[in-house]
């Protein structure tokens, strides 16, 4: 693998990640949305990453051209969970016979901790690119 296969390998990692936070702010942004166009309280929506399939070892070893991809988004899908029901009469929507309104099931602590995993997994992206800029401006110095 060169050194600019690593590069567009980080870069797909900045960008998952990137979607990945983007989706997260929005469920943090919603977590009290009780009406939406759809008719109900707004769902918390999930990233699903995919890895693209790399060339086999032999392949590699072979000098064949080898494709690296790195990681793409291969869908935003919405949880399936049950609202939370809180009671709260006097909420606009909230069902005239139990008083009970249906929240979104957006939890903070778990999308506070996702976007933890999401930021340090950005930094180690923006590190790794780091690193193989310095790989290749010390290998160009050798050509001096």
């Amino acid at each position: 693998m060169d050194l600019l296969h690593s590069l567009k390998i980080s870069r797909s990692g900045l960008s998952a990640n990137r979607t990945k936070i983007n989706v997260i702010s929005d469920n943090l942004a919603n977590s009290e949305t009780t009406r939406t166009k759809d008719g109900g309280p707004y769902r918390r929506k999930m990233v699903v990453f995919k890895s693209e399939p790399v060339n086999s070892f032999q392949a590699s070893l072979s000098k064949a051209e080898a494709k690296y991809n790195g990681v793409n988004v291969s869908e935003v899908v919405e949880s399936q969970e049950d609202f939370r029901l809180v009671y709260s009469p006097a909420h606009p929507d909230a069902d005239p016979a139990t008083g009970y309104v249906a929240m979104p099931n957006v939890n903070h602590l778990a999308e506070i901790a996702d976007m933890m995993i999401a930021k340090r997994a950005y930094e180690a992206n923006v590190t790794a690119i780091s690193n193989t800029k310095s790989m290749i401006l010390k290998a160009l110095e050798i050509g001096k």
